[in-house]
């Protein structure tokens, strides 16, 4: 009893900073200094995310710096995506201390987080390949490997709230949680994933 109680006041504390940075994540303002070229070109790269909202909204902000390049926007959501994760991750250890249940989301979240972190590495390095001369058969492997990574990082996600459909309906409250927390990380990953393939389909690296 003791310990549904410390999850459910756990899950009560958070509640509210969870909505918080969530609002925070999605309505980034654009920054001053981006102009409406810059922000209409992370609109239209959108265009080809499942969640367009989502992905404007947490990728406004970084318009100045993107401008119109497919390379920096990728970066820049992958980097999003792997900082939801951490996120998401250092939520679900601190609860599965009361709820031994999450433990094997944690375990997925964290081999998520190391296929993102693994994608974003190899994107910061792919600059300057196209002076070597083998440049399309290294832009191609490499985009591929990050592709695979952010597909291996979804396919973790999505075992988790897997399992949790199916979960015991005394555990609801926790079930709720898990699954809002996780379902929103899907869409960044899921959005970040797509703007990888939109910067692998122009061969530029």
């Amino acid at each position: 009893m003791a310990s549904q109680s410390h999850t459910a006041t756990f899950l009560l504390c958070t509640t509210f900073l969870f909505i918080s940075q969530s609002i925070s994540a999605v309505h980034s303002p654009p920054r001053v200094n981006a102009t409406t070229n810059d922000l209409d070109f992370i609109r239209t790269s959108c265009n080809a995310t499942l969640y367009q909202d989502l992905c404007f909204n947490s990728l406004a902000g970084y318009a100045s710096v993107v401008q119109d390049s497919p390379a920096r926007l990728a970066k820049i959501a992958t980097g999003v995506s792997l900082s939801k994760a951490k996120a998401t991750l250092a939520f679900l250890s601190k609860l599965s201390r009361s709820a031994a249940e999450v433990q094997d989301c944690v375990s997925y979240l964290d081999e998520a987080v190391d296929s993102i972190r693994d994608s974003l590495r190899t994107l910061r390095n792919m600059s300057g390949v196209a002076a070597a001369p083998s440049s399309d058969e290294t832009f191609s492997s490499q985009v591929n490997d990050v592709q695979t990574w952010m597909s291996a990082a979804l396919t973790y996600e999505d075992t988790c709230t897997d399992e949790y459909e199916e979960m015991d309906e005394a555990k609801g409250e926790i079930k709720t949680t898990v699954y809002d927390r996780v379902n929103t990380l899907k869409r960044f990953t899921s959005n970040a994933l797509a703007l990888v393939n939109t910067y692998g389909n122009t061969g530029v690296p």
